[in-house]
């Protein structure tokens, strides 16, 4: 996969991988970071909340070197298939080049707290199908990089996408999400060909159960949280 083939993966399917964007040790320096406190602004335990099996930490706004880095690379290449696909809908594309720019607009809707995720699933751990919408401003797509290798250090726990269609039922399509590289997704809904045009295709995601291991993730979401 090039990051030529994203676009079209992203039509086809409403996620794609990105070529590698960190190393093995990179990896697993940042899945270490799960257990430095003063790194996150709160814990979730998804069983807690009947989200699933697991915790989830969010980052303060002091994000760590490599995880601001990944996000002010990525933006570029997303943002115009965001535009692209706001044009499809009629929607506004309210998205300016700079992501600080994007984030400072967030911030001033009252978006203020930083929703970037480091997670951790160990055997039996699962995600519930959900959206990360936190607020009206909403980036489309968001990435999700993994940080173990899929088959050695977990078994299981491959990222799930169902969308909705439109007087049919739903698509589920799963990946496993390979160490060092990303997966593209959609976040709330994505343009999707009908006979009357364009049409906004609800989707959700989750991840399914680990069935041996520990999973951990680093979660980009390039809009803020209320």
């Amino acid at each position: 996969m090039t990051w030529t083939d994203l676009p079209g993966e992203l039509d086809a399917h409403g996620l794609a991988e990105t070529p590698r964007l960190i190393t093995d040790e990179e990896g697993r320096e940042l899945a270490a970071l799960f257990g430095r406190d003063e790194l996150f602004r709160t814990t979730v335990d998804m069983a807690r909340h009947r989200f699933g099996e697991g915790r989830y930490r969010y980052f303060t706004h002091d994000l760590p070197p490599l995880v601001a880095k990944l996000r002010e690379e990525l933006w570029p290449r997303l943002l115009p298939i965001a535009r692209d696909w706001a044009q499809r809908l009629g929607r506004p594309a309210p998205w300016p080049d700079s992501l600080a720019e994007w984030i400072a607009m967030c911030h001033a809707a009252g978006q203020d707290r930083s929703a970037q995720i480091l997670l951790r699933y160990e055997t039996g751990g699962w995600n519930a199908l959900h959206r990360d919408v936190f607020g009206d401003l909403v980036f489309p797509m968001q990435v999700v990089i993994g940080l173990d290798e899929y088959g050695a250090d977990y078994t299981g726990g491959e990222f799930m996408l169902v969308e909705q269609r439109a007087r049919a039922q739903s698509r589920g399509t799963v990946r496993p999400l390979r160490m060092g590289h990303g997966l593209v997704f959609t976040t709330r809904d994505r343009p999707v060909r009908s006979a009357r045009g364009w049409s906004a295709g609800a989707v959700r995601h989750g991840v399914s159960v680990v069935r041996s291991g520990r999973r951990h993730a680093l979660g980009l979401v390039f809009h803020d949280a209320t």
